[in-house]
């Protein structure tokens, strides 16, 4: 019996992660909250008079700043405020929609971009959705099952946390996932559609303690199966809560 094993929210993209018990997802919507805000860059094509959701190479990511892969995250939705905390820098609080706020996060995360070609400029949401790498409202749904595979061919443990997934699932066979493309995933009382698998990138090579570069994901995924995907994007297509231990049901 397929079940849930972990739900996670990256209120930020790409900076910080927040497990969570139970969610509600709702019909056509992103997880709510995850990925809601996005930080900007200097070459940010991000129209703020009409802002609409823009490919991730518009904002500062791990692909090409890995040091953000050592934050991590705890929103509290009533008043907004998010709490983020990294191993070397400390604890931050700040509402990512105000201007003085965004401002002390941008000194505070200014060491983890210091180096790079992309520098942290600004806070942006778009309305209605979360900036998630797919242009439509996705979902990611991934399996433990997968996770020890690519564990068992690099010959040591791995940390999940890199794959930034949402939805995760224990009591399915390995790559079992991708066998569902196409097809209806009922999970506790939401239904999602399976439209694509999810193409890695070197995000995931980053440690999600340190933020180093430590493991070539990328290059265990094409020697043991020919490719670079783990996980599946979903769209929600019936409403409802999701919670741990779940069960989830296969159409």
């Amino acid at each position: 019996m397929i079940s849930v094993a972990a739900l996670w929210r990256h209120p930020i993209k790409s900076h910080g992660r927040e497990a969570l018990e139970s969610v509600t997802l709702a019909e056509g919507k992103t997880m709510p909250w995850d990925r809601h805000w996005a930080v900007t860059h200097q070459k940010t094509k991000f129209d703020a008079d009409n802002p609409e959701w823009v490919s991730c190479r518009n904002f500062v990511i791990g692909v090409t700043t890995p040091g953000v892969a050592g934050i991590w995250a705890k929103l509290d939705e009533a008043t907004q405020m998010l709490t983020l905390t990294h191993q070397d820098l400390g604890t931050l609080q700040f509402n990512p929609d105000e201007p003085d706020d965004v401002s002390r996060f941008l000194a505070w995360v200014s060491p983890l971009t210091a180096n790079g070609s992309f520098q942290s400029s600004g806070v942006v949401a778009a309305p209605d959705r979360g900036m998630t790498d797919s242009p439509y409202p996705s979902i990611s749904i991934m399996t433990h099952a997968s996770h020890k595979a690519v564990q068992g061919r690099l010959g040591r443990p791995l940390e999940i946390e890199r794959w930034r997934g949402n939805i995760w699932l224990d009591g399915a066979a390995p790559w079992e996932e991708n066998e569902w493309l196409g097809r209806e995933v009922q999970i506790g009382e939401a239904v999602l559609h399976v439209h694509d698998p999810i193409v890695r990138c070197a995000h995931t090579k980053a440690n999600p303690k340190t933020g180093l570069r430590d493991t070539d994901t990328l290059g265990v995924l094409r020697d043991g199966w020919g490719h670079q995907n783990f996980g599946v994007y979903a769209t929600v297509l019936q409403g409802g809560k999701i919670g741990l231990n779940d069960k989830v049901k296969v159409g």
